[in-house]
């Protein structure tokens, strides 16, 4: 696939401890946007946060929770963003999406099949 110029940055917020018939919903999303063939996308999680709930999220070693947040980044033209919105709206119970244009400055990949991800496997972008 190739990317560049103006594409779009969605960013979902979940905890790590939420679910999707039964598989963590980060692992879910991450997998239906490979599927799908987007471009890309990454999961940060978080050592420290806080939601709509106002309960701290946190990595400290005496109070080690067992939700920390995490982000999930996907990018993509704008058209594609739009045709996951759908799914996310049922899979996603709690959390926060948020969606901004960006610049592609940059996106490639060396053509070699050695070192291809596996399903299990995530390709930085």
């Amino acid at each position: 696939m190739k990317l560049s110029g103006q594409a779009e940055l969605l960013r979902i917020f979940i905890g790590e401890s939420d679910k999707y018939q039964g598989k963590p919903l980060h692992e879910v999303i991450v997998h239906e946007a490979r599927r799908r063939g987007m471009a890309g996308a990454t999961v940060l999680r978080g050592i420290l946060g806080f939601g709509a709930d106002s309960r701290m999220h946190t990595a400290k070693v005496l109070r080690l929770s067992e939700d920390l947040p995490i982000v999930v980044e996907i990018v993509d033209r704008p058209e594609r963003i739009a045709e996951l919105l759908p799914d996310l709206d049922k899979m996603i119970v709690e959390g926060l999406i948020t969606l901004e244009k960006v610049q592609v400055i940059a996106y490639r990949h060396n053509g070699s099949s050695a070192g291809e991800p596996s399903d299990d496997e995530s390709a930085p972008l």
